[in-house]
């Protein structure tokens, strides 16, 4: 199911472009160069997400990025949602992810975007972004691969969504998950060839 669309067609706009903006914000590389970690380009995947992040040794680092990273989304959600409504803040949620994916700063190569999607669902529904949580902390825990377990919490939110209550989200919830398996193809690969890095390992 859609959102019911209450808010004009400029506001909308206009929410998309400022959550865009807020969610390109790479705190990935910029933590890891105010505290002397490297550029993250040059470490593991490359990639400037929490697990990239880790992969320096730097917990600490790696826990600040992925709050950071799950807070933009969250932030962007809480704004438009409490200034304009429910449909302006799932336009919120998704720019804050595509600036996540596509930061402008940075030439538009960012992250994979999970972090983000956590945040989002959490200020969406809380009892659906926890029980996603969840699904991605019981899946690395038991298996230790982040990209598996985001894998299976992303393909698991859209069902939360439904099962908890909130129906109207899961166009958004289906539209992410889909958009995080394809940014996860290297890791399907990796997955299937058994070659995937497992959690807490330095790059």
């Amino acid at each position: 199911m859609l959102p019911e669309l209450t808010t004009g067609a400029g506001a909308l706009v206009l929410t998309a472009i400022a959550a865009y903006l807020l969610g390109s914000v790479p705190f990935g590389l910029v933590l890891a160069r105010l505290m002397g970690l490297g550029n993250l380009r040059e470490i593991g995947s490359g990639n400037i997400g929490a697990t990239n992040v880790l992969r320096t040794g730097n917990k600490a680092a790696a826990a600040m990025t992925l709050v950071l990273d799950a807070g933009k989304g969250a932030v962007a959600v809480v704004i438009a949602g409490r200034m304009l409504g429910g449909d302006a803040a799932q336009v919120a949620g998704l720019f804050a992810f595509l600036g996540h994916l596509f930061p402008v700063w940075i030439g538009f190569r960012g992250g994979k975007g999970v972090a983000t999607f956590l945040g989002i669902l959490l200020v969406l529904h809380f009892p659906a972004g926890l029980a996603t949580c969840l699904t991605w902390l019981a899946v690395a825990l038991i298996m230790r691969f982040s990209s598996l377990a985001a894998l299976v919490a992303a393909a698991s939110a859209p069902a939360w969504l439904f099962f908890l209550g909130l129906p109207s989200a899961e166009a958004l919830a289906i539209a992410l998950a889909l958009i995080v398996w394809a940014r996860h193809h290297e890791n399907i690969a990796r997955l299937l060839a058994g070659r995937e890095t497992k959690i807490g390992r330095k790059g």
